[in-house]
């Protein structure tokens, strides 16, 4: 009887404990280009002059390249992230061939597989993950890796 109520006993506490592990996560990753809680094609109409965007590589090792994302006119705001979008802010999305890598929250990344020849895209994104446009064109900036 007693080794019949410690199975009773590991199932419940197996199972919930499982349950637990086996949850997702209330926070989500961003990083993915396929995450559908955030539409990353909708733009945000951009009030104000338009900034400006140079986009500069900086070998680094291997296929890795340091980006430099040097931009006027607008401010990244980290301590931001997901709320309303507030005009000139937010942060960029990069994108190496089409496949986003992540975001920027400041003006340098580290892009670890970028072999010569890709192309680099950063968008200019609000807090809610928008993309910051000019009528329907977003703005970009993009640069090849030589």
């Amino acid at each position: 009887m007693r080794s019949i109520i410690l199975l009773v006993i590991g199932l419940f506490f197996g199972t919930g404990i499982g349950f637990l592990l086996g949850m997702p996560a209330t926070e989500h990753d961003h990083a993915s280009h396929a995450d559908a809680s955030h539409d990353h094609s909708a733009l945000t109409l951009w009030n104000g002059p338009t900034p400006d965007i140079a986009l500069q590589l900086f070998h680094d090792s291997g296929d890795a390249q340091n980006l430099l994302i040097d931009i006027t006119g607008f401010t990244f705001t980290p301590e931001a992230v997901n709320t309303a979008a507030v005009d000139g802010t937010g942060h960029a999305h990069v994108y190496v061939d089409g496949v986003k890598v992540g975001r920027a929250y400041g003006p340098w990344m580290l892009l670890d597989d970028a072999p010569s020849g890709s192309i680099v895209r950063v968008t200019l994104n609000a807090n809610d993950h928008t993309v910051w446009g000019l009528g329907d064109t977003p703005i970009v900036a993009e640069i090849t890796v030589p």
